[in-house]
């Protein structure tokens, strides 16, 4: 059996996974091996129709990296945004609430980029790099002394000092450490596709909060958005099962025709929606990052954002630990990286999950508190900066990478 001894390995080759053996290689030189191990890493993602935000932390991170100059011109910047809160057959919607898009001059919160282009630019960096890409599946991962023993799917048997596990929700390395999570699943799902549009979005970002859940409006280049469509799971299932000409109606009705005459571009998609948290982000020689550690309701578009926040802190610990010549996968190292990240993403799911249940009900007496609580932030410019600073990831301990300095 082949076998290659690396001093990370990465489980899972999307955003973080690539982002982290980015940061680490870039830090750490040529002479600290990385590898990243996924199936995906083997298929092409031409055909991934799905966009993210990224706000202005993780922009800065992409940035410091070396990776937003490739990919940037694809990106739109979000200018303003407009929170508004009715019922689906009101026929005028009020807004409550508006974001200036900047949180310094020229500098905007957030930007909306299609998953094709920025994976495409990670993963050409990665190769640029020297990172080891390889497209297996982590099968077992077992402490053997000072390094982790992990065999892959092609067969190769490698050692680390740290695994990273950036393989999902559904993380198998997480399961197999025996991490347990805590959470719920929602009687929610999203609803994801893209929209064409006659008129100019102009970089606005909408969130209608209807009773079933928020309705995004979500700017991509061109006269095209992404939309993110909360319902209840059976209504979801039917909506999307619907005929092309019953999907544009239901959409229609959501959307209104602000932007002139609207067409569906692409597929059209249903992801349950819940929250959790794992109950510990690490194990022996094992750090959990991104949905491997959490998944959050997307009423306020974190989910991809806090994942990055656990790759930029991780890489930090990691490259402090390498540099004094400390074992970068110790308990001491691990504690330190889930001290940094976990209480913050406890903390960010309660946040999400509190909108969540205030804004997805049909309760007129609520409807009154939250619209005069929404109005009320909208009048005191402070308040307002404070929530756009949060939801640009520019809050509390703030990694050296999402500041935009190198490690």
């Amino acid at each position: 059996m082949a076998r290659s001894d690396v001093d990370v390995l990465i489980a899972g080759g999307g955003f973080a996974g690539l982002t982290l053996a980015i940061a680490l290689r870039q830090a750490l030189g040529p002479s600290f091996a990385v590898m990243v191990a996924d199936p995906a890493l083997g298929r092409s993602h031409d055909d991934d129709e799905r966009a993210s935000a990224i706000v202005a932390a993780a922009r800065r991170l992409f940035e410091t990296l070396g990776v937003w100059d490739s990919v940037g011109g694809e990106a739109q910047p979000i200018l303003d945004m407009a929170v508004t809160d009715s019922r689906l057959g009101d026929a005028v919607r009020p807004v409550f609430l508006t974001f200036e898009g900047e949180i310094e001059p020229g500098e905007p919160f957030a930007h909306m980029i299609e998953n094709r282009h920025l994976i495409a630019a990670l993963l050409g960096k990665a190769k640029a790099l020297g990172v080891a890409l390889n497209a297996s599946a982590v099968s077992t991962v077992s402490v053997d002394g000072e390094r982790a023993a992990v065999a892959l799917s092609d067969g190769m048997a490698c050692g680390a000092r740290i695994v990273a596990a950036a393989d999902g929700a559904h993380s198998a390395i997480r399961r197999r450490a025996g991490i347990a999570t805590h959470g719920w699943s929602y009687d929610q799902s999203a609803i994801v596709t893209n929209v064409g549009h006659e008129r100019d979005h102009g970089g606005r970002a909408e969130e209608h909060f209807l009773p079933a859940g928020p309705f995004a409006i979500l700017p991509l280049k061109g006269n095209r958005s992404s939309i993110v469509w909360t319902e209840l799971t059976p209504e979801a299932q039917r909506i999307v099962a619907l005929p092309d000409d019953g999907f544009h109606a239901e959409l229609e009705q959501r959307f209104k025709l602000h932007l002139g005459d609207i067409a569906v571009l692409g597929a059209r998609r249903v992801h349950p929606l819940g929250f959790f948290v794992a109950r510990s982000f690490i194990a022996d020689r094992i750090a959990l990052v991104g949905d491997a550690a959490h998944v959050i309701h997307p009423i306020a578009g974190q989910g991809l954002n806090m994942g990055l926040k656990d790759v930029a802190a991780l890489a930090e610990v990691i490259v402090d630990a390498a540099r004094l010549g400390l074992d970068p996968g110790s308990a001491t190292v691990l504690e330190r990286y889930q001290r940094w990240r976990r209480f913050d993403t406890v903390a960010m799911g309660i946040a999400t999950d509190g909108l969540n249940r205030l804004f997805s009900n049909r309760s007129g007496v609520l409807r009154v508190a939250r619209d005069i609580g929404l109005g009320l932030v909208d009048r005191v410019p402070n308040l307002k900066r404070l929530f756009i600073r949060e939801a640009a990831g520019l809050v509390g301990e703030v990694p050296k990478l999402l500041r935009g300095e190198a490690l």
